[in-house]
Parts: structure tokens; sequence; C-alpha cells
């Protein structure tokens, strides 16, 4: 059974959020009890599409790097060393044939025992037809 507490949240969803300073993942982040947690991987895809944040944003990349540093203070970064090998494996099985770069953002939710946060509709629907539900939906907040 999945702590409703944790979320883990993707790399979409950060993305989303650096997007514009006011999102349902920065109000959630900031106002709420969630432990929110990322991958450092994030960390990488982030760097990776730096530039394409900033031409996508409307704002400028001081703005979006104080905002990363905002939300930074707040998230949790796990280190991927830590997750257990069953469950990088497991994850990876479930990841295999949809995406492998989420397998470190499904072994997460596995090792927590979390809800994973994402965007990705192709990603849920794969992931639930092999038996994972373990999906937070902003939405039914309460």
């Amino acid at each position: 059974m999945a702590q409703e507490n944790i979320i883990i949240a993707d790399t979409n969803i950060l993305f989303s959020a650096l997007l514009r300073e006011q999102s349902t993942f920065t109000d959630l982040l900031l106002r709420s009890d969630y432990q929110i947690y990322v991958c450092e991987f994030v960390m990488v895809e982030l760097f990776k599409h730096k530039d394409k944040l900033v031409a996508a944003s409307r704002l400028s990349e001081d703005e979006i790097l104080r905002l990363l540093y905002v939300l930074l203070r707040r998230l949790n970064v796990y280190k991927e060393d830590l997750i257990r090998v069953e469950n990088r494996k497991r994850a990876f099985d479930l990841c295999r044939e949809i995406d492998e770069s989420d397998t470190p953002h499904v072994a997460l939710t596995l090792e927590l025992g979390g809800l994973l946060w994402t965007g990705d509709k192709k990603l849920k629907t794969a992931l639930a037809q092999k038996g994972f539900s373990h999906f937070f939906d902003p939405n039914v907040v309460e």
C-alpha cells in the first residue's frame, strides 16, 4: 500500500514547474505536508534541457535559477545508489518497453512506497496495464 504523503515527481513535473513561477507543483511543494522526492537523474535532465526550458518559459534564466533554488530547498533529492537492487530491477522491467529513462522514478516510487507524479500519459497507461497503480493525482488532493 502506498504512503499517500510521499510523492515522487518525475522530470516533466519539475520541468513544468519551472516554466512558470506559479504552478500546481510549486503550490503543493511550498504549501503542503507532502514529502516530495526526486531522483538525482532529474538534475541531469534539467541541465540537459536548460536552453529549451529558458526558451519555453516566460521567465529569464536568472528567474528560473532562483525558482529552481527555492524548489530544491524543499525537495528531497534521493541518492539512486540507495535504491535496493530488486526495486531497480522491477522498475526496469516495468519501464523497459515504455521508456527506460523513467526507470529511476519508478524505482524510487517502489523503494519509498510512495506515489509517482507524472504528466506522461503514455507512461501512466502502460504502467497501469502492467499492474502498477501507485500514481499521484493533484486533482484528487483533499
